[in-house]
């Protein structure tokens, strides 16, 4: 019996023991170390949607790799969004850039390069042509074809 009661309290020791030891240990991260994580997996896109595939994978467009952000000053990132709204580089919420979609308020390069009393000749040659599109996207000669000169 005296060797059953040693027995018990060796074991009850050892499991105090080791429960201590346990116990040193931290048992997970902080609030502050939770929340920085979730910001930077919002701000990478590495949080997954309801179908377990990351955002990231899903709309590249919008999560840069984290190596073309590196070593860019605050000027030069604030000089390439000025530039992508201009020329319409910025994806929309469903992944399509905006020249895409809208090309025509978005002119080509060569476009650019045309003087203001150019433009305003060309605008007035195409109402002249009746080739204007209305706000459905048809063209004026095409609707009223007796009220515009023969194309030639």
């Amino acid at each position: 019996m005296n060797r059953t009661l040693t027995t018990a309290i060796a074991l009850a020791l050892s499991t105090l023991a080791a429960g201590n030891a346990l116990a040193a240990e931290p048992v997970g991260k902080s609030r502050a170390e939770v929340r920085a994580e979730l910001v930077q997996a919002q701000r990478t896109g590495d949080i997954v949607d309801s179908e377990g595939q990351k955002l990231n994978a899903l709309f590249p467009g919008q999560y840069p790799a984290q190596a073309q952000a590196a070593g860019k000053t605050r000027a030069e990132v604030q000089i390439e969004l000025i530039e992508a709204q201009r020329t319409g580089d910025i994806v929309d919420s469903e992944g399509q850039k905006l020249n895409a979609l809208f090309p025509s308020q978005y002119p080509h390069a060569e476009a650019t390069s045309r003087s203001r009393a150019e433009v305003k000749q060309e605008l007035a040659e195409a109402i002249r042509k009746g080739d204007v599109v209305d706000s459905e996207g048809r063209k004026l000669n095409q609707l009223f074809p007796n009220s515009y000169p023969l194309k030639g």
